[in-house]
């Protein structure tokens, strides 16, 4: 079940997101994510990407960061807020993750963060502020430095030639704080590889440019493979733990 709804940020302003539901809760208080984003915005291939992840058994929430008037004045404000680690846009994410973890089907302790692009900035900042369990950025801008981090599953590709640098930095301070992670570049790949890429012209300028963005299906699988099997161990945890038991004890 995918569903429009709004939250009240932190000023009072009611944001647009979009909050998707597994099949079935089965009664039980779920794992979580709030998902941030590509720069192309709330778009139909975000939602079907929320749509997959719901799909494995996670309640999946897309706030519209950039529904606060001029898209560009937006877009340059984020940029902002994650180069300097603060922001309205950080305001508004803490204030959807609240949001969510005070909804009745979710369990507020297995909370993960998942991003794309801009998003993936976002989900490494967001990874240090510890309120998340794990995060999933792909291709995101690493933060330096990281006084600590939850466990990460981060994905890039080679040809990016403009945000694939990052990844060898962010290997290196995570294994510096000794938390689990998993940074993986694809050498086939470029940005927005998990994606698939819009048509025309931006999609075009986008294959041509430095960034080399255009979907790569067998980079795509396998990236979700390990982030669902990353979410599995450090997302679900406990949790999972504790209803398989239930379920072996109603058998």
């Amino acid at each position: 079940m995918q569903i429009d709804v709004t939250f009240s940020c932190d000023d009072g302003h009611a944001m647009r997101a979009v909050l998707t539901m597994p099949d079935s809760t089965s009664g039980r208080r779920l794992p979580a994510l709030v998902m941030v984003y590509e720069l192309l915005g709330l778009t139909d291939e975000m939602k079907r990407v929320a749509r997959d992840l719901a799909s494995e058994g996670w309640i999946v929430l897309i706030p519209d960061i950039l529904d606060r008037g001029a898209r560009p004045l937006c877009i340059a404000r984020a940029l902002r807020a994650i180069s300097k680690g603060e922001g309205q846009a950080v305001d508004d994410l803490e204030a959807a993750r609240r949001w969510l973890a005070a909804r009745p089907e979710v369990d507020p302790d297995r909370m993960g963060v998942i991003g794309f692009c801009l998003g993936g900035g976002f989900a490494l900042l967001l990874a240090m502020n510890g309120k998340y369990k794990v995060a999933a950025p792909f291709y995101g801008e690493a933060p330096d430095p990281m006084p600590r981090s939850c466990p990460v599953v981060a994905s890039y590709g080679a040809r990016d030639t403009t945000f694939a640098r990052f990844a060898p930095k962010l290997q290196k301070n995570l294994a510096t704080l000794g938390v689990p992670h998993d940074v993986k570049v694809y050498p086939d790949a470029g940005h927005s590889f998990f994606t698939h890429t819009p048509r025309g012209v931006l999609g075009y300028l986008g294959r041509i440019g430095p960034l080399h963005a255009e979907h790569h299906e067998e980079s795509a699988r396998d990236a979700r493979a390990r982030v669902v099997a990353f979410f599995r161990e450090h997302l679900e945890g406990e949790g999972a733990r504790r209803d398989a038991a239930a379920n072996d004890d109603l058998a």
